[in-house]
Protein backbone atom coordinates (compact mmCIF):
# COMPACT_ATOMS: atom_id res chain seq x y z
CA UNK A 1 0.00 0.00 0.00
CA UNK A 2 1.35 3.48 -0.87
CA UNK A 3 2.52 5.68 1.99
CA UNK A 4 -0.16 7.49 3.98
CA UNK A 5 -3.22 5.48 2.97
CA UNK A 6 -3.63 3.69 6.29
CA UNK A 7 -6.84 5.58 7.13
CA UNK A 8 -8.68 5.02 3.86
CA UNK A 9 -12.03 3.24 4.22
CA UNK A 10 -13.80 1.80 1.16
CA UNK A 11 -17.56 1.48 1.69
CA UNK A 12 -18.53 -1.36 -0.61
CA UNK A 13 -21.17 -3.91 -1.48
CA UNK A 14 -21.89 -5.70 -4.74
CA UNK A 15 -25.57 -4.75 -4.44
CA UNK A 16 -27.07 -1.29 -4.81
CA UNK A 17 -29.52 0.35 -2.43
CA UNK A 18 -27.88 -0.79 0.81
CA UNK A 19 -26.82 2.65 2.06
CA UNK A 20 -23.21 3.00 0.88
CA UNK A 21 -23.54 6.61 -0.25
CA UNK A 22 -25.72 7.66 2.69
CA UNK A 23 -23.24 6.19 5.15
CA UNK A 24 -20.22 7.74 3.41
CA UNK A 25 -21.80 11.19 3.35
CA UNK A 26 -23.18 11.16 6.88
CA UNK A 27 -20.21 9.64 8.68
CA UNK A 28 -17.80 11.79 6.71
CA UNK A 29 -19.82 14.95 7.28
CA UNK A 30 -20.37 14.28 10.97
CA UNK A 31 -16.69 13.54 11.63
CA UNK A 32 -15.72 16.66 9.68
CA UNK A 33 -18.09 18.72 11.82
CA UNK A 34 -16.36 17.19 14.86
CA UNK A 35 -12.98 18.52 13.70
CA UNK A 36 -11.56 15.64 11.64
CA UNK A 37 -10.15 16.53 8.23
CA UNK A 38 -12.13 14.31 5.87
CA UNK A 39 -11.98 13.52 2.16
CA UNK A 40 -14.88 11.78 0.42
CA UNK A 41 -14.15 10.00 -2.86
CA UNK A 42 -17.20 9.30 -5.03
CA UNK A 43 -16.27 6.38 -7.31
CA UNK A 44 -19.82 5.89 -8.55
CA UNK A 45 -20.72 6.99 -12.11
CA UNK A 46 -24.20 7.83 -10.77
CA UNK A 47 -22.64 10.50 -8.55
CA UNK A 48 -25.30 10.16 -5.86
CA UNK A 49 -23.07 11.74 -3.25
CA UNK A 50 -24.04 15.07 -4.85
CA UNK A 51 -27.64 14.62 -3.69
CA UNK A 52 -26.60 13.72 -0.15
CA UNK A 53 -24.37 16.80 0.14
CA UNK A 54 -26.49 19.16 -1.93
CA UNK A 55 -24.05 20.14 -4.71
CA UNK A 56 -25.82 18.56 -7.70
CA UNK A 57 -26.34 21.90 -9.47
CA UNK A 58 -23.24 23.63 -8.14
CA UNK A 59 -20.66 25.02 -10.57
CA UNK A 60 -18.02 22.96 -8.78
CA UNK A 61 -19.71 19.67 -9.71
CA UNK A 62 -17.55 18.36 -12.57
CA UNK A 63 -19.51 15.10 -12.90
CA UNK A 64 -16.41 13.04 -12.13
CA UNK A 65 -14.05 14.63 -14.69
CA UNK A 66 -11.14 15.32 -12.31
CA UNK A 67 -11.34 11.88 -10.75
CA UNK A 68 -11.56 10.22 -14.17
CA UNK A 69 -8.38 12.02 -15.26
CA UNK A 70 -6.64 10.83 -12.11
CA UNK A 71 -7.62 7.23 -12.77
CA UNK A 72 -6.79 7.15 -16.48
CA UNK A 73 -3.83 9.54 -16.80
CA UNK A 74 -2.26 9.19 -13.37
CA UNK A 75 -2.53 12.83 -12.35
CA UNK A 76 -2.64 13.70 -8.66
CA UNK A 77 -6.19 13.87 -7.37
CA UNK A 78 -7.69 17.37 -7.22
CA UNK A 79 -10.64 17.40 -4.80
CA UNK A 80 -13.16 20.21 -4.46
CA UNK A 81 -12.31 21.97 -1.21
CA UNK A 82 -14.70 23.11 1.49
CA UNK A 83 -17.91 21.30 0.52
CA UNK A 84 -18.43 21.48 4.27
CA UNK A 85 -16.02 22.76 6.89
CA UNK A 86 -13.15 20.22 7.06
CA UNK A 87 -14.80 18.21 4.27
CA UNK A 88 -13.43 17.95 0.72
CA UNK A 89 -14.82 15.81 -2.10
CA UNK A 90 -13.45 14.06 -5.16
CA UNK A 91 -16.69 14.14 -7.11
CA UNK A 92 -18.19 11.28 -9.07
CA UNK A 93 -20.47 11.16 -12.06
CA UNK A 94 -20.83 9.99 -15.64
CA UNK A 95 -17.20 10.65 -16.63
CA UNK A 96 -16.30 7.65 -14.47
CA UNK A 97 -17.92 5.36 -17.03
CA UNK A 98 -15.19 6.41 -19.47
CA UNK A 99 -12.59 6.00 -16.74
CA UNK A 100 -13.79 2.45 -16.13
CA UNK A 101 -13.36 1.70 -19.83
CA UNK A 102 -9.86 3.17 -19.74
CA UNK A 103 -8.93 1.08 -16.71
CA UNK A 104 -10.25 -2.03 -18.42
CA UNK A 105 -7.89 -1.39 -21.34
CA UNK A 106 -5.01 -0.81 -18.91
CA UNK A 107 -5.83 -4.05 -17.11
CA UNK A 108 -5.42 -6.01 -20.33
CA UNK A 109 -1.77 -4.92 -20.42
CA UNK A 110 -1.02 -4.70 -16.71
CA UNK A 111 -3.75 -5.56 -14.18
CA UNK A 112 -1.69 -4.30 -11.23
CA UNK A 113 -1.32 -0.80 -12.69
CA UNK A 114 -5.05 -0.55 -13.35
CA UNK A 115 -5.91 -1.63 -9.80
CA UNK A 116 -3.40 0.82 -8.28
CA UNK A 117 -4.70 3.87 -10.21
CA UNK A 118 -6.65 5.45 -7.34
CA UNK A 119 -4.03 4.65 -4.71
CA UNK A 120 -1.37 6.47 -6.73
CA UNK A 121 -3.67 9.46 -7.22
CA UNK A 122 -4.40 9.74 -3.49
CA UNK A 123 -0.86 9.18 -2.24
CA UNK A 124 0.26 12.79 -2.66
CA UNK A 125 -2.64 14.34 -0.74
CA UNK A 126 -3.47 11.72 1.89
CA UNK A 127 -1.36 13.52 4.49
CA UNK A 128 -3.85 16.41 4.37
CA UNK A 129 -6.60 14.25 5.87
CA UNK A 130 -7.35 12.31 9.03
CA UNK A 131 -9.80 10.01 7.24
CA UNK A 132 -10.65 9.23 3.62
CA UNK A 133 -13.93 7.48 2.75
CA UNK A 134 -14.47 5.96 -0.71
CA UNK A 135 -18.05 5.46 -1.88
CA UNK A 136 -17.82 2.45 -4.20
CA UNK A 137 -20.22 1.69 -7.07
CA UNK A 138 -22.26 -1.52 -6.84
CA UNK A 139 -21.16 -2.50 -10.36
CA UNK A 140 -18.12 -1.47 -12.45
CA UNK A 141 -15.70 -4.10 -11.17
CA UNK A 142 -12.63 -2.14 -12.33
CA UNK A 143 -13.67 0.89 -10.27
CA UNK A 144 -14.43 -1.27 -7.24
CA UNK A 145 -11.04 -2.95 -7.45
CA UNK A 146 -9.27 0.41 -7.76
CA UNK A 147 -11.09 1.61 -4.64
CA UNK A 148 -10.23 -1.51 -2.64
CA UNK A 149 -6.60 -1.38 -3.77
CA UNK A 150 -6.38 2.14 -2.29
CA UNK A 151 -8.02 1.24 1.02
CA UNK A 152 -6.69 0.01 4.33
CA UNK A 153 -10.19 -0.92 5.43
CA UNK A 154 -13.38 -2.22 3.83
CA UNK A 155 -16.73 -1.39 5.39
CA UNK A 156 -19.77 -3.30 4.14
CA UNK A 157 -23.34 -2.05 4.59
CA UNK A 158 -26.11 -4.64 4.26
CA UNK A 159 -29.83 -4.78 4.77
CA UNK A 160 -31.50 -7.54 6.74
CA UNK A 161 -33.01 -9.34 3.73
CA UNK A 162 -31.30 -12.38 2.23
CA UNK A 163 -30.96 -10.78 -1.20
CA UNK A 164 -28.97 -7.89 0.24
CA UNK A 165 -26.64 -10.20 2.15
CA UNK A 166 -25.68 -12.00 -1.05
CA UNK A 167 -23.53 -8.98 -1.85
CA UNK A 168 -21.22 -10.02 0.99
CA UNK A 169 -19.94 -12.99 -0.98
CA UNK A 170 -19.33 -10.76 -4.00
CA UNK A 171 -17.33 -8.34 -1.85
CA UNK A 172 -15.24 -11.23 -0.50
CA UNK A 173 -14.34 -12.11 -4.09
CA UNK A 174 -13.37 -8.49 -4.83
CA UNK A 175 -11.19 -8.39 -1.72
CA UNK A 176 -9.37 -11.51 -2.87
CA UNK A 177 -8.79 -9.94 -6.29
CA UNK A 178 -6.72 -7.04 -4.89
CA UNK A 179 -4.94 -8.72 -1.99
CA UNK A 180 -1.83 -9.34 -4.12
CA UNK A 181 -1.18 -5.60 -4.52
CA UNK A 182 -2.79 -4.51 -1.25
CA UNK A 183 -2.07 -7.16 1.40
CA UNK A 184 -2.90 -4.69 4.20
CA UNK A 185 -6.58 -4.50 3.24
CA UNK A 186 -8.78 -5.70 6.09
CA UNK A 187 -12.47 -5.77 6.95
CA UNK A 188 -13.35 -2.95 9.36
CA UNK A 189 -16.90 -4.13 9.85
CA UNK A 190 -20.37 -4.88 8.53
CA UNK A 191 -23.18 -2.47 9.32
CA UNK A 192 -26.91 -3.19 9.12
CA UNK A 193 -28.69 -0.40 7.25
CA UNK A 194 -32.39 0.47 6.99
CA UNK A 195 -33.33 -1.53 10.07
CA UNK A 196 -36.87 -1.54 11.45
CA UNK A 197 -36.39 -0.75 15.13
CA UNK A 198 -39.40 -2.81 16.15
CA UNK A 199 -38.16 -5.93 14.36
CA UNK A 200 -35.38 -6.90 16.74
CA UNK A 201 -35.73 -10.60 15.95
CA UNK A 202 -35.22 -9.88 12.23
CA UNK A 203 -32.06 -7.88 12.96
CA UNK A 204 -30.60 -10.59 15.16
CA UNK A 205 -31.42 -13.23 12.55
CA UNK A 206 -29.58 -11.15 9.96
CA UNK A 207 -26.55 -10.86 12.24
CA UNK A 208 -26.53 -14.62 12.76
CA UNK A 209 -26.80 -15.22 9.00
CA UNK A 210 -23.81 -12.94 8.44
CA UNK A 211 -21.80 -14.89 11.01
CA UNK A 212 -22.69 -18.12 9.23
CA UNK A 213 -21.61 -16.65 5.87
CA UNK A 214 -18.35 -15.08 7.05
CA UNK A 215 -17.50 -16.98 10.22
CA UNK A 216 -18.23 -16.42 13.90
CA UNK A 217 -15.51 -13.78 14.13
CA UNK A 218 -17.06 -11.53 11.49
CA UNK A 219 -16.75 -7.92 12.70
CA UNK A 220 -20.32 -6.61 12.83
CA UNK A 221 -20.84 -3.07 14.09
CA UNK A 222 -22.96 -2.83 17.23
CA UNK A 223 -24.66 0.23 15.72
CA UNK A 224 -27.27 -0.20 13.02
CA UNK A 225 -28.87 2.56 10.96
CA UNK A 226 -32.64 2.71 11.37
CA UNK A 227 -35.17 2.89 8.56
CA UNK A 228 -36.63 6.41 8.39
CA UNK A 229 -37.93 7.06 4.89
CA UNK A 230 -39.34 10.54 5.58
CA UNK A 231 -36.05 11.79 7.01
CA UNK A 232 -34.04 10.18 4.20
CA UNK A 233 -36.23 11.75 1.52
CA UNK A 234 -36.14 15.19 3.11
CA UNK A 235 -32.37 14.97 3.58
CA UNK A 236 -31.86 14.33 -0.13
CA UNK A 237 -34.38 16.95 -1.22
CA UNK A 238 -32.71 19.64 0.87
CA UNK A 239 -29.12 18.45 0.46
CA UNK A 240 -28.75 18.17 4.23
CA UNK A 241 -26.97 15.47 6.18
CA UNK A 242 -28.85 13.76 9.01
CA UNK A 243 -27.28 15.83 11.77
CA UNK A 244 -27.91 19.05 9.80
CA UNK A 245 -31.54 18.04 9.31
CA UNK A 246 -31.75 17.25 13.01
CA UNK A 247 -30.46 20.72 13.91
CA UNK A 248 -33.00 22.35 11.59
CA UNK A 249 -35.88 20.28 12.95
CA UNK A 250 -34.98 21.06 16.57
CA UNK A 251 -34.66 24.77 15.77
CA UNK A 252 -38.14 24.94 14.22
CA UNK A 253 -40.99 26.42 16.27
CA UNK A 254 -43.10 23.88 18.15
CA UNK A 255 -46.76 23.39 17.30
CA UNK A 256 -47.92 25.06 20.51
CA UNK A 257 -45.81 28.13 19.74
CA UNK A 258 -47.53 28.43 16.38
CA UNK A 259 -50.96 28.01 18.02
CA UNK A 260 -50.16 30.76 20.52
CA UNK A 261 -48.79 33.00 17.81
CA UNK A 262 -45.38 33.16 19.47
CA UNK A 263 -43.61 31.22 16.70
CA UNK A 264 -43.12 32.20 13.08
CA UNK A 265 -44.32 29.95 10.27
CA UNK A 266 -41.44 28.32 8.43
CA UNK A 267 -40.85 26.04 5.47
CA UNK A 268 -37.95 24.21 7.08
CA UNK A 269 -37.52 20.47 7.74
CA UNK A 270 -40.19 18.67 9.74
CA UNK A 271 -39.01 15.02 9.84
CA UNK A 272 -38.84 14.24 13.55
CA UNK A 273 -37.17 10.90 12.80
CA UNK A 274 -34.07 12.85 11.72
CA UNK A 275 -33.10 13.06 15.40
CA UNK A 276 -32.85 9.28 15.79
CA UNK A 277 -31.10 8.80 12.45
CA UNK A 278 -28.49 11.41 13.36
CA UNK A 279 -27.86 9.60 16.64
CA UNK A 280 -27.31 6.35 14.73
CA UNK A 281 -24.73 7.93 12.43
CA UNK A 282 -22.95 9.55 15.36
CA UNK A 283 -22.69 6.21 17.15
CA UNK A 284 -21.48 4.48 13.99
CA UNK A 285 -18.87 7.17 13.37
CA UNK A 286 -17.59 6.74 16.92
CA UNK A 287 -17.32 2.98 16.38
CA UNK A 288 -15.40 3.46 13.12
CA UNK A 289 -12.87 5.78 14.77
CA UNK A 290 -12.57 3.51 17.81
CA UNK A 291 -11.85 0.41 15.71
CA UNK A 292 -9.22 2.17 13.62
CA UNK A 293 -7.60 3.72 16.68
CA UNK A 294 -7.54 0.38 18.49
CA UNK A 295 -5.93 -1.32 15.49
CA UNK A 296 -3.28 1.38 15.24
CA UNK A 297 -2.49 1.20 18.94
CA UNK A 298 -1.94 -2.56 18.82
CA UNK A 299 0.15 -2.54 15.64
CA UNK A 300 3.91 -2.76 16.04
CA UNK A 301 5.89 -0.90 13.36
CA UNK A 302 8.22 -3.13 11.35
CA UNK A 303 11.30 -1.15 12.42
CA UNK A 304 10.36 -1.45 16.10
CA UNK A 305 9.72 -5.15 15.80
CA UNK A 306 13.10 -5.63 14.17
CA UNK A 307 14.84 -3.66 16.90
CA UNK A 308 13.28 -5.80 19.61
CA UNK A 309 14.23 -9.11 18.00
Amino acid sequence: MPQGLDRVIAIVNGKGGVGKTTIAANIGGMLAASGYRVLLVDMDPQGNLAEELGYTDADTNDDGMALAQTLVFGSEAQPVLGVRENLDVLMGGSHLDMAAAGLTLKAQKDPAIAKAALAQGLEGLAENYDLIFIDCPPGQETLQQAALAAARWAMIPVKTDASSRKGLRDVARRLDAVVAINPDLDLLGIVLFGVNRSAKRVSESAREAIRQDLGSGAPIFATSIRHAEAAAQESRERGLLAFELEEAVLAAPKWWELRRGSGQQHDGPRSKSAVGVAEDFQALGEEVVARITESESTSIPTSAAGAES
